[in-house]
């Protein structure tokens, strides 16, 4: 199989890269590196079944070989960068979107979107199943993620049934594990930066807002398995393991054995009051369930940050 990865070089992207490599595919991964980076697949650089292409999916592309697979992950994900690039983040849902779905059509490959829990906004059915339509504030800050991602699921449903293109939407619910990047403003790299650092953890709000954690190896079984299916979706990939946000920032404190004191702060716009996922249908049709305890998880993502931030701890420590 030959696969391509767009937004290969982000977080949840080079678990995929890694992945697929693992199960023999050759992959293409394609990248703009504006919110990624090359470090998160520095360690495939050297296999030959590996290709790393610089490219904004905005412009033009072009893949000159077979695909079977495009698994299309460019998108700026965390609040930080989605609001300091709104433009970029609104383009390449659906510019890049569109480059992307007609690369798969033109290649008869299967597509798959990573389209995201976000969708549903600030909801009000809880849990969330695939046939609720969200509530989501089009003019709000977070618009510019929430709305790409709505706009990609159309477009991609569209080239299914008027191009009778191959596709697969995933929405995907709050992934986390190595690779994060310590200042990228989600709640969990954030606390654990906090907690290592001896920084206050600052929750937002009172803390009683909900989210449902998903550790990255349970979401990339979730998204394989979605890639290999012939399902339509969209389907949630998602732990519906339910946590309060101080709930959440407790047990990384505890899990880090730090002392930070925890710190409340003001709660951002649009922020959703609820998050959990519904299930039953990846259950039903991809035969996955996430199976990584929130601690396990916490825990091995924990361990990973603290060797990532010795080196900052280096720079930012006071002359004796």
């Amino acid at each position: 199989m030959k696969a391509l990865v767009t937004g290969g070089a982000g977080f949840l992207g080079s678990h995929l890269c890694e992945r697929l490599l693992a199960e023999g595919a050759d992959v293409v991964c394609m990248d703009s590196f504006l919110t990624g980076g090359p470090r998160n697949v520095e360690h495939l650089i050297d296999r030959p079944s590996f290709r790393i292409i610089e490219c904004d999916l905005t412009g033009y592309v072009h893949v000159p070989d077979r695909l079977d697979l495009v698994l299309h992950f460019a998108s700026a994900a965390s609040p930080a960068d989605y609001l300091r690039y709104p433009i970029e983040t609104l383009r390449v849902g659906s510019v890049g979107t569109l480059h992307a779905l007609g690369l798969a059509r033109e290649k008869g490959a299967r597509f798959v979107l990573a389209s995201t829990s976000e969708v549903y906004g600030d909801p009000l059915e809880h849990p969330q199943r695939e046939t609720y339509w969200g509530n989501v504030n089009p003019v709000g800050p977070r618009s510019v993620y929430d709305e790409a991602k709505r706009f990609a699921e159309s477009l991609t449903t569209a080239y299914r049934h008027s191009r009778r293109t191959d596709t697969g939407i995933v929405r995907i619910f709050n992934t986390y594990g190595p690779r994060m990047r310590p200042f990228d403003g989600r709640a969990i790299p954030t606390f654990i930066r906090q907690a290592l650092l001896g920084e206050p953890i600052t929750v937002t709000g009172d803390g009683s807002q909900t989210r449902s954690i998903c550790y990255v190896d349970d979401t990339v079984q979730g998204i394989m398995a979605m890639a290999g299916s012939g399902f339509d979706g969209p389907v949630n990939i998602g732990n519906p393991g339910e946590l309060t946000m101080l709930e959440l920032a407790m047990m990384i404190k505890e899990l880090s054995g730090s002392s930070s004191p925890i710190a409340f702060i003001d709660r951002p716009t649009d922020d959703p009051r609820v998050r959990r996922p519904d299930t039953t249908l990846a259950a039903e049709r991809l035969g996955w369930q996430a199976r990584v305890p929130a601690r396990e998880g916490l825990r091995r993502t924990i361990e990973w940050f603290a060797t990532e931030l010795k080196g900052y701890r280096r720079l930012t420590a006071s002359p004796a």
